[in-house]
């Protein structure tokens, strides 16, 4: 099958994991829903253990195909993804300052109780250690990748694309084929145990609001980067509805990466670009969960009654912002990272933290297709100013290709040497 045709099937099944998740949460008995309850506890396990190795093994030889202005690159690449992220919160606010008044008023805050109280326990849970945290991959990927631009070793360089491979082939073969499994049984669960149902009827009006900003904020996103790069902005937009739905039922932009890179690729996008800038964005561009946090964070302000001023709201956004960066890739990872700040900063109480949690956790698949989205649109920017400095996509995939013979035939050489 090919690329292309793999992403359409894979779109197609993920879409009937979502509406056959929605309509079994009616009539499945408890003790079935289990089953899918543990098969997502070991799945999710496996990512937490597999994705730093995915993050190195594809940042790696990505920041080491872009040559000695690898450096320059990063920080373009870090420096477009944060820029992002504070301009969505920035609108997100001055949307809640504009609508709030007529949207929430006469509105309080009722119980919500966390969306995982509830929740269908699994048989049985196993834990999977990752070899290194998500951070430790970047700094190793990081520092390894930009001493290969300065260390030229053929040898090194082919045994990183190596390792790609092998990765890629793992995700391909075993990760892609069980994620509409892993989406089945996530909306089966959030159909069963009755919380989000409570969630949405408590901020029915602003979910609407966060689905609608994350989706106009993308087709902004995608104006932008397609003036820039010279492209189509709506069949850039189009290419891109794997990740989008790959993301809405996964809620973990690291564990879309496979998806978002292939459908990035199918953009036109270098392989270098696209293998350093998607596995990268996946944890430090967060515009889609940062609109969220920020309208329901400003939500319970409002309907609390609470006072915080203009220039406490900017402090909070821009210390958001960093926060969004160091937030992990998976699923609910940005609010938990942003719990210490929405307490420190805006004075939360527990229970007010715990409504955030709920609200953002019942939704959180649509602030991560937003995040993975707009990666997206941030390739197609750095593509365009990096191709000039790393030569054509051909050319690149014939030089990584050479590499990766020669370096399968010297090690072919040394086994029979020995």
């Amino acid at each position: 099958m090919t690329t292309k045709g793999l992403l359409n099937s894979l779109l197609a099944r993920i879409v009937v994991a979502i509406i056959l998740g929605i309509i079994c949460s009616f009539f499945f008995p408890e003790w079935l829903a289990r089953i899918f309850t543990t098969f997502n506890g070991l799945f999710g396990n496996f990512l937490g253990f597999f994705v730093p190795v995915l993050i190195f093994a594809l940042i790696t030889p990505a920041i080491a195909g872009l040559g000695r202005g690898a450096g320059k690159w990063l920080a373009i690449t870090m420096g477009i993804a944060y820029g992002s992220t504070i301009v969505a919160g920035t609108v997100a606010y001055l949307v809640a300052r504009a609508l709030y008044p007529s949207m929430l008023g006469g509105q309080s805050i009722g119980g919500v109780a966390d969306i995982s109280e509830g929740a269908l326990p699994p048989y049985f849970d196993l834990e999977m250690e990752p070899p290194f945290a998500v951070m430790t991959a970047l700094l190793l990927a990081f520092c390894v990748g930009v001493a290969m631009t300065v260390v030229k070793s053929d040898t090194l360089y082919a045994a990183s694309r190596e390792l790609e491979a092998v990765i890629m082939k793992i995700i391909e073969k075993f990760v892609i084929p069980l994620l509409p499994i892993y989406i089945f049984g996530t909306f089966l669960d959030l159909g069963m145990n009755g919380n989000l149902a409570d969630v949405l009827v408590t901020f029915g009006k602003v979910l609407v609001l966060a689905i609608v900003l994350t989706i106009l904020f993308i087709v902004v996103q995608y104006l932008i980067a397609g003036a820039i790069g010279g492209k189509n902005p709506l069949s850039s937009l189009r290419n891109m509805l794997p990740a989008y739905f790959t993301a809405l039922g996964t809620s973990s932009s690291a564990a879309t990466i496979p998806v978002t890179l292939e459908a990035t690729r199918t953009n036109n996008v270098s392989k270098n670009v696209a293998g350093f800038v998607i596995p990268l964005c996946a944890t430090m561009h967060l515009s889609g969960s940062m609109i969220k946090i920020t309208l329901f964070a400003f939500a319970i302000v409002f309907m609390s009654g609470m006072e915080v001023s203009v220039g406490l709201a900017i402090g909070f956004l821009l210390m958001l912002g960093i926060t969004m960066v160091a937030a992990p890739g998976v699923p609910g990872g940005a609010i938990m990272a942003a719990v210490g700040l929405l307490g420190s900063m805006l004075g939360f109480d527990e229970s007010m933290i715990a409504l955030m949690i709920a609200a953002y956790i019942s939704i959180d698949s649509f602030g991560t297709a937003a995040n993975v989205t707009g990666d997206g649109a941030i390739a197609i920017i750095v593509d365009r100013f990096a191709k000039d400095s790393m030569g054509s996509r051909e050319e690149q995939d014939a030089e990584e290709a050479a590499l990766v013979d020669a370096g399968s035939t010297a090690s072919s050489e040394t086994n029979l040497e020995r």
